[in-house]
């Protein structure tokens, strides 16, 4: 659907009688998920990045997170750790991207901060349309159950390609890596069996 289309949609929508929901707003890297999440707000609605959500949740969890990956950190050569004593997120990230048991165990970790905070939030803002903007909320299947749709934001992998290098600076090959851990995200949310509707960006 392309995003005039959709905005008209929504609009009428609300002009008859609203009725707040819980939305995931989805997509791969760079495919423009915050600019449409902010096309979408308006006085009756709110989003929530979870990105904010896991780095406050990396921030809180920071002692469990050291003690489960420094031993193999050190190995490495890798410092896990800031001046300042907070996680170096990069850092965590190059140590444990390619090795899908270490994900998880991260995820172990930081998944409940992750959903009680995102649950808090869906309470004070219970009278409002909520938009979850998160890439990976299949992962936690008690936030992705509350949600009535799907919005899956798509987008030209070169276009993509160009956003990515130019927003995080990051080798080529480091990008490509991440695009294709993510070849399996929209069969990961039609697993879900919500509706999607998807944002042509």
């Amino acid at each position: 659907m392309k995003i005039k289309k959709l905005l008209s949609t929504i609009k009428t929508k609300k002009e008859s009688t609203f009725i707040p929901e819980i939305i995931c707003l989805t997509g791969k890297m760079a495919s423009g998920k915050n600019y449409i999440s902010k096309l979408l707000l308006d006085e009756n609605s709110v989003s929530v990045d979870l990105d904010n959500f896991g780095h406050m949740a990396i921030n809180s969890c920071k002692d469990q997170i050291y003690n489960a990956f420094n031993e193999i950190a050190e190995k490495k050569g890798i410092n896990l750790k800031k001046v300042d004593g907070s996680i170096d997120r990069r850092a965590l990230g190059s140590l444990i991207f390619s090795d899908k048991a270490l994900i998880k165990k991260q995820e172990s970790i930081v998944y409940p901060e992750i959903i009680k905070l995102t649950k808090d939030f869906i309470k004070q803002n219970k009278e409002k349309t909520i938009y979850i903007n998160a890439t990976l909320l299949f992962k936690t299947p008690e936030l992705m159950k509350l949600c009535s749709k799907i919005y899956f934001v798509k987008s030209n992998f070169f276009v993509r390609l160009y956003r990515a290098k130019k927003r995080d600076n990051l080798p080529l090959g480091q990008i490509l890596k991440r695009f294709l851990a993510q070849k399996d995200l929209l069969k990961n949310y039609k697993l879900t069996g919500k509706p999607i509707i998807f944002i042509k960006n």
